[in-house]
C-alpha cells in the first residue's frame, strides 16, 4: 500500500513578504494586524506616524493618504480587504 510520506505541498509554499503601513490609532490597521497574527502570517508593521519617509513613500505608491495600506508581495491593498488578502496569501 502506498502512502504519503511527507506531504509538504502546503507548508513548502513560501509566504510573500507582507508589510502593513499603519498608525496606532487606526482601527482597521489593528484589525488587519490581529487577522494576520490569528492566521500565522508574518508581517512587518511600519508606523507611518513615526516614519515620515515611509509615509511619503506609501502615498506615492498607493495614491492614497489613508491607512492601512498592505503590501503583499509588491501588490498594494488599501484598507482591510479580507477577500483580496486571502487570495494573495492563499488563506
Amino acid at each position: 500500500m502506498w502512502g504519503v510520506i511527507n506531504d509538504t505541498s502546503k507548508s513548502s509554499k513560501k509566504q510573500p513578504r507582507v508589510i502593513v503601513f499603519s498608525t496606532p490609532t487606526c482601527a482597521y490597521c489593528n484589525i488587519a494586524k490581529r487577522y494576520f497574527r490569528e492566521n500565522n502570517v508574518k508581517f512587518r508593521d511600519v508606523d507611518i506616524s513615526r516614519d515620515a519617509a515611509a509615509a511619503r513613500d506609501v502615498v506615492r505608491r498607493s495614491g492614497q493618504m489613508g491607512v492601512p495600506v498592505i503590501d503583499i508581495g509588491g501588490k498594494l491593498i488599501v484598507g482591510f480587504d479580507k477577500p483580496t488578502i486571502n487570495q494573495l496569501l492563499g488563506l
